[in-house]
């Protein structure tokens, strides 16, 4: 059982399962993971069943974010080899023999339904499963704007669909912020309640990240969700984004704070290049102990953001987050 301190009682512990819907589930590449669709005709669930796997190996994906200086796109760097996206899956089962994968809405040369049905079909061929997929997008769902709002509110949506297109049971939708604007706590609530009818009608959980220091500071994003108060937007805990702009006494609490309500997603790292240009370090033993507080049953994204080989940093991350696990 989860610690439900400050716990938000419209969200329920992740062991939490509803009965399967018309005795039916949906299996995500045999991966060792399902969740349950919403079947044509019947009533949405009331609240999120990933079933997460226990084997500390099988709870492990690889974020593409880390490498995409090695996907084809705008954002790979001359000189490196080049993975194609849809190899992606395949190529992360070859190099670190794990079989789930995070990826990042900017690597998707498409989202048109021939290419996302290929995709699925790439990562099903390598024994795979898409456990989440990182959504950025330019606009705000917080913006004093109603058309920037709106449209931060279309790109969820479609990302939704997308996740549902290619067995994703989540996603996480980035906050953009707006120059010279205060965060709004009210109007990103506003926006999240549409976002979260919307994904509980199609069994798609969304998660917000401690990420950008102004328009995802955690404590922000811990007040949005306690007043959105749905099971369907939760928190996804970063181990070292919060650690950018703040020292260890804000960051651990400020992480804690985020793992009261998370679920589905964690993003590990063992340190973090902030703005300044330097590397600060993360304190593993002490994230993992407020994982393990909480209870916390999802998965852990292998995430690294620092300077450096990111296969050979990978790696080493993975066998740490076994051991922290087991």
């Amino acid at each position: 059982m989860r610690s439900m301190k400050n716990q938000n009682p419209a969200i329920k512990p992740q062991s939490t399962r509803r009965d399967f819907l018309s005795g039916m589930a949906l299996a995500i590449g045999g991966a060792g993971a399902c969740f349950l669709p919403t079947l044509s005709g019947t009533t949405p669930a009331s609240s999120p069943s990933i079933r997460f796997p226990s084997e500390p190996r099988q709870r492990i994906c690889i974020s593409s974010y880390s490498f995409r200086e090695f996907i084809a796109g705008e954002h790979h760097k001359s000189g490196n080899p080049t993975i194609e996206f849809q190899d992606f899956a395949a190529h992360v089962v070859e190099k670190f023999k794990v079989n789930k994968i995070e990826p990042w809405s900017r690597h998707f040369p498409s989202t048109d339904p021939k290419y996302l049905k290929d995709f699925r079909k790439a990562v099903e061929n390598a024994g795979a499963a898409i456990v989440n997929m990182t959504v950025s997008g330019k606009d705000s769902a917080y913006s004093a704007d109603r058309d920037e709002r709106e449209k931060a509110i279309a790109n969820c949506k479609k990302w939704v669909d997308v996740a549902v297109a290619l067995g994703s049971p989540s996603i996480r939708t980035g906050v953009a912020p707006v120059k010279d604007v205060k965060p709004n706590v009210e109007r990103l609530a506003e926006s999240l309640t549409q976002i979260a009818e919307y994904a509980s009608a199609n069994n798609i959980v969304v998660h917000l990240e401690n990420d950008d220091p102004v328009s995802e500071d955690a404590y922000f994003l811990v007040r949005v969700i306690k007043q959105v108060n749905s099971p369907w937007i939760r928190a996804l805990p970063d181990f070292g984004n919060t650690l950018d702009g703040h020292d260890e006494n804000y960051a651990y609490p400020a992480i804690d704070a985020m793992f009261a309500y998370a679920y589905a997603i964690c993003h590990v790292k063992d340190s973090i290049g902030t703005a300044q240009g330097k590397v600060v370090p993360v304190d593993l033993a002490r994230t993992f102990g407020i994982l393990r507080h909480h209870s916390y049953k999802g998965y852990c994204s292998m995430e690294y953001d620092a300077p450096g080989d990111p296969y050979r940093a990978t790696t080493s991350l993975i066998g740490t987050t076994v051991n922290y696990l087991s």
